[in-house]
């Protein structure tokens, strides 16, 4: 998806609209917050974690039968899956000898799928 660089525009004046920056300034998150979700946008700055995420939403699998579909090794996928646990994008469950992985919760999947969406259109 290789785009042009466009210039960025900007304003011709110094004037600042300090009622705007005010509240703004009180609304920001704070440093910290916005920090953890600069951290959560990094996991999903990965195209292997991107394919988990889109497979365990179709549904529910094993690191074998994740490993299987991505042609890749099962300690490469369950690397992959540690970094996707720990920023609590995914969940497992086990099953006798078997663990099974899935999305944590509905907002992973609404974050996965407003993605989608918005690369969707800007190909528009």
């Amino acid at each position: 998806m290789a785009k042009k660089i466009q210039p960025i525009e900007r304003c011709d004046c110094d004037v600042i609209h300090e009622e705007i920056v005010n509240k703004v300034r009180e609304n920001m998150p704070q440093e910290e917050t916005l920090y953890d979700l600069a951290e959560l946008f990094k996991v999903f700055g990965d195209s292997t974690r991107i394919k988990i995420l889109w497979a365990l939403d179709e549904s529910e699998m094993c690191v074998c039968d994740i490993a299987f579909l991505l042609n890749m090794t099962q300690s490469a996928i369950s690397h992959q899956l540690r970094v996707l646990k720990q920023a609590g994008l995914v969940k497992s469950r086990r099953e006798g000898k078997l663990v099974f992985y899935s999305l944590e919760d509905e907002h992973v999947k609404q974050i996965f799928d407003q993605g989608l969406i918005h690369i969707s259109e800007e190909s528009k």
